[in-house]
């Protein structure tokens, strides 16, 4: 009879164990399926801004280069290298364009709310959170510092010389500029040593773009490979 109580209450004590296992381990997973879902929506959501900005990011790249190159030309005018192409005329002003960034941050306001240790890659969640601290942080400081801005440092100096040589259409739009030789040799050092610096200013932009570019395109091909698994 004892032997019989005893595998009665074994057997239920094994039963409710078991029972309260079953169901922690289900809670357990689908906590982390939950977890890992999150993860992927989060995952999915940072690539997608990233490709958006990668857009923006290869645009301003180019147009930052073009800029550079009607700075070139205005300076091959200026010390009589080279007569003054139509595209001076028409894209002088692009001379002093800023090209500011817009940033797509939803992924990575979600990622942090979420909690920084939903991803569980730790390589991948470090090269996150680095693009978006430290590169997108660096580009836009760029483009808000007032000793990089060329409209408000050089647009107004360097037009006060050049305006007079100026030609408008009935739109009020600049037709060309001309007889920029009339200019005096004090003039021209003048603009030259705007156009330096606006030089200058402009390459170290290029450069930390293309350096921006480089890093958010692995994150992004990291971040792929990390959902394909």
């Amino acid at each position: 009879m004892k032997k019989r109580k005893w595998k009665k209450y074994i057997f239920e004590f094994l039963s409710i164990f078991i029972a309260v296992l079953s169901a922690f381990m289900l809670s357990n997973w689908n906590e982390n399926k939950n977890s890992s879902l999150t993860e992927q929506k989060i995952l999915t959501e940072i690539k997608n801004g990233i490709a958006l900005d990668l857009k923006d990011f290869e645009a301003n790249y180019i147009h930052h280069k073009f800029s550079l190159n009607i700075n070139k030309q205005l300076r091959n005018v200026l010390t009589n290298k080279k007569q003054a192409k139509d595209s001076i005329n028409r894209y002088y002003l692009n001379l002093f364009s800023e090209y500011p960034p817009v940033i797509n941050y939803s992924g990575y306001e979600s990622f942090k709310e979420s909690g920084l240790k939903i991803i569980k890659n730790d390589a991948l969640r470090f090269q996150i959170i680095t693009l978006y601290d430290y590169y997108y942080g660096i580009i836009e400081k760029i483009h808000t510092v007032d000793e990089t801005s060329f409209f408000k440092n050089y647009y107004q100096p360097i037009n006060k010389l050049l305006h007079p040589f100026m030609e408008f259409d009935a739109a009020g739009k600049i037709n060309k500029i001309k007889n920029i030789n009339s200019l005096s040799t004090t003039q021209k050092k003048e603009i030259l040593s705007y156009l330096a610096i606006i030089d200058r200013t402009r390459k170290f932009k290029i450069m930390r773009y293309e350096q921006i570019i480089k890093e958010m395109k692995m994150v992004e091909k990291n971040i792929e490979k990390e959902l394909k698994q």
